[in-house]
């Protein structure tokens, strides 16, 4: 069987949808299961309407307008006025309805989860509706039933012997009579709240059907050929890779690029399932086949650049050295907040980390670190992490920037810079 995950800008607008039908006709003869993310750049609305709602925000109703035409515009495109599925929709709505008339009780993170999931519901519920009235056995999943996490929410960490045994159980005869289509980046708790995975999380998503079901192969569908050296929005002589090893693409991923979830190599690695990054524009091209590649050589550099940085730094209030103990209690402290470092480096009297700037748990975290600490830190930051790199990748790349942090090893170099 095969798996195929499909990205939000892939189903952004009705000729999205369209393609996709159009790629699955191609390998609806055997047995496939397809995860599709929120349509085009919904996450980062429904994102806001969160924010907006836990500050109780004038702006809430009409970011909320904004999402839910977006989405009947799409409909009415694929299905004209008169479709089961607006009202399977409208009824997807009244789960945010329900939410935006009472005032925010809950945590932001547990929030965040029952709105932003929402995202996927939609797109799930459309694409599937589309792919029955093109002539398509389509049945659809609640991938909240199949996923099953513990209660960190934004960040569920899946409990892999409940999921593969509920996968297992009903999955395959589904898949014996029909394609089934199921949300990317969610998951589900014992009390029946809505998780997600972590930002861009349905590469895992599919990762994790296909481990549990022993998947042929897990394609996913980008609006790049393949995986490349270097984001092409930001460079213009990107290469792309024909092969990567599983260890190469999780290093990559680990240090940003967001081609692929950091999460998703894992689960494939261990089953010995290959991972196909294809263009959904021209499905018949190669794209980049993930697997047990060896001997792999580099022609350029993998360039990965990430934005809305700090660089926070601390010190002991009494002067004395960092030490062991004072790097286990900071590591803590991060982890508490569910924040990762990017890089790390230590002085005799300092201890600087790199990491994503998330507003609502970055106040929490200065909290913490002031309580034993004395904090400084720069915002609005550039890392770039560069891959088999040259020393004169990074001298080109640094020129005219004020550069706060530099740290290389043997194949990677970490650079924090002030954005310009």
């Amino acid at each position: 069987m095969l798996v195929f995950k499909f990205g939000g800008a892939s189903v952004k607008d009705a000729a999205g949808v369209a393609n996709l039908a159009n790629v699955v006709k191609k390998y609806a003869g055997g047995p496939l299961l397809i995860v599709v993310s929120a349509m085009g750049k919904t996450t980062n609305a429904l994102e806001k309407l969160t924010k907006a709602y836990f500050e109780q925000h004038d702006s809430m109703h009409i970011l909320y307008d904004e999402i839910k035409q977006y989405h009947y515009g799409i409909m009415h495109e694929l299905f004209g006025s008169e479709h089961p599925v607006f009202d399977e929709i409208n009824n997807t709505f009244v789960e945010i309805d329900w939410m935006l008339e009472d005032e925010p009780v809950d945590t932001f993170d547990f929030i965040y989860d029952q709105l932003v999931s929402v995202g996927e519901l939609l797109s799930t519920r459309i694409v599937d509706a589309y792919l029955s009235q093109s002539g398509l056995n389509s049945k659809w999943l609640d991938v909240r039933g199949y996923i099953h996490t513990d209660n960190t929410y934004r960040e569920g960490v899946v409990d892999w012997t409940k999921t593969c045994e509920s996968i297992q159980q009903d999955i395959p005869a589904m898949l014996s009579q029909n394609i089934i289509v199921t949300q990317g980046f969610l998951g589900g708790t014992s009390e029946n709240f809505t998780t997600t995975l972590g930002r861009e999380g349905s590469d895992y998503t599919a990762s994790i059907f296909a481990a549990c079901l022993n998947a042929k192969s897990v394609t996913t569908w980008k609006d790049v050929p393949g995986v490349l050296n270097a984001d092409p929005k930001l460079f213009t002589d990107t290469v792309k890779f024909d092969e990567l090893s599983y260890a190469e693409a999780m290093e990559m991923t680990y240090y940003g690029a967001t081609v692929i979830h950091p999460k998703t190599i894992k689960p494939l690695q261990n089953a010995g399932i290959p991972l196909l990054v294809k263009p959904f524009g021209d499905p018949e091209a190669p794209g980049t086949k993930i697997g047990n590649t060896s001997n792999q050589s580099f022609e350029k550099a993998v360039i990965i650049v990430k934005d809305n940085q700090v660089l926070l730094s601390v010190s002991a209030k009494d002067y004395s050295f960092i030490t062991e103990k004072h790097l286990s209690n900071v590591y803590n402290i991060f982890a508490q907040n569910l924040l990762k470092v990017n890089v790390l480096q230590t002085s005799a009297l300092s201890l600087s980390a790199c990491f994503d700037f998330i507003d609502e748990r970055f106040e929490k975290l200065m909290g913490q670190l002031q309580e034993n600490f004395n904090v400084k830190y720069n915002s609005n930051l550039k890392l770039i992490t560069l891959r088999h790199f040259e020393q004169g990748l990074i001298k080109q790349l640094t020129e005219g920037k004020k550069v706060l942090l530099e740290q290389t090893s043997r194949n990677t170099a970490q650079i924090v810079f002030a954005s310009n």
